[in-house]
């Protein structure tokens, strides 16, 4: 059988760049590359259209859309990590002190099943006893999988209003920053991210010991957060079953010499620096791939997702990622 051609969207991170750029090659395949800018755009693509043979996903987009019957599978493959404690601020005079304090609240984030505010609501609920029930999500974008049936306590925004000016008028009391939030301004597209709006500078983080936080919950419960996994569609590994492993191996292949100059102290720029951090809470492999490596962040996931109203039923982690 000739070797397939897979279309393949993924960023460019320093443990994919030798797979960009040819050095590590799938045995049996050929990938081909396509960059989506922005990216997020490929998420849509791929869950709405399966647009790619191979994509990388945000990963409570992809559970979510295999629980609704789009025929993907991921590899335990995730290229973004990050806890969880920053990134929610609240307005200085919505009464804010505690989590706890959030219930009855209006908290901002893009759209209900962004990945980063899975996680901050799963920290929120499952550390800090928040009844996110009690709690009214406003978003400001569409859902990637669009058959997801969002819970009655989110609300969209007023067609010609958006998260960051509501934040700016005080008709919202806390909300999450950066992409998944208040720090970029209308939905995704070209440029969307490159300068975040103008927000109220007397906004405050409502954990001002985050760090500290971050290391004594995983400490706790083992969960280092995911984002981005490694999706290809069922029908690939139908016809050739020995691709998964394949692709795998050769994604682990690619991260060896990054990881080696992490250690070493030789990698440099703001990926390396961001992973140097994570080492000193998570240890030297700050990328972890494989599906025991992540049980316990792939649980959780898929725990808080069911929890949220996102899927139907708690599914098993391998019931969402191939055992690799």
């Amino acid at each position: 059988m000739a070797a397939p051609a897979l279309k393949v969207a993924l960023r460019t991170y320093p443990y994919t760049e030798a797979l960009k750029s040819g050095a590590v090659a799938v045995p049996g395949a050929t990938l081909d590359f396509i960059d989506v800018k922005p990216h997020i755009a490929a998420f849509r693509a791929m869950v709405r259209d399966l647009a790619f043979d191979i994509c990388e996903l945000a990963p409570t987009t992809y559970i979510i859309a295999r629980a609704y019957g789009v025929p993907v599978i991921a590899l335990p493959i995730f290229f973004v990590r990050r806890f969880h404690h920053g990134g929610i601020v609240v307005h200085p005079e919505a009464g804010i002190g505690t989590p706890k304090d959030l219930e009855g609240k209006r908290f901002g984030v893009r759209a209900y099943s962004v990945t980063t505010g899975v996680w901050k609501r799963g920290l929120l609920q499952n550390e800090y006893g928040v009844d996110i029930d009690k709690v009214t999500w406003f978003v400001d974008d569409e859902e990637h999988v669009e058959a997801l049936e969002l819970p009655s306590n989110v609300m969209h925004v007023a067609k010609d209003s958006s998260l960051v000016a509501m934040m700016a008028a005080g008709d919202l009391d806390a909300a999450c920053t950066g992409d998944a939030g208040i720090g970029r301004a209308g939905k995704p597209g070209e440029g969307w991210n490159e300068a975040g709006p103008a927000l109220p500078e007397n906004l405050r983080e409502l954990f001002a010991n985050s760090n500290a936080l971050d290391r004594q919950v995983y400490a706790k419960n083992g969960v280092y957060p995911i984002h981005g996994c490694l999706a290809i569609k069922e029908e690939v590994l139908r016809e050739r079953p020995e691709l998964a492993k394949a692709i795998y191996d050769a994604f682990v292949a690619a991260k060896a010499p990054y990881l080696e100059a992490l250690r070493a102290g030789t990698a440099t720029g703001k990926q390396a620096e961001k992973d140097r951090k994570l080492m000193d809470i998570v240890g030297d492999d700050p990328i972890p791939y494989g599906l025991e490596a992540n049980r316990a962040s792939i649980e959780a996931l898929i725990r808080y997702g069911h929890q949220q109203g996102l899927i139907p039923r708690p599914y098993k982690a391998e019931d969402m990622f191939l055992p690799l």
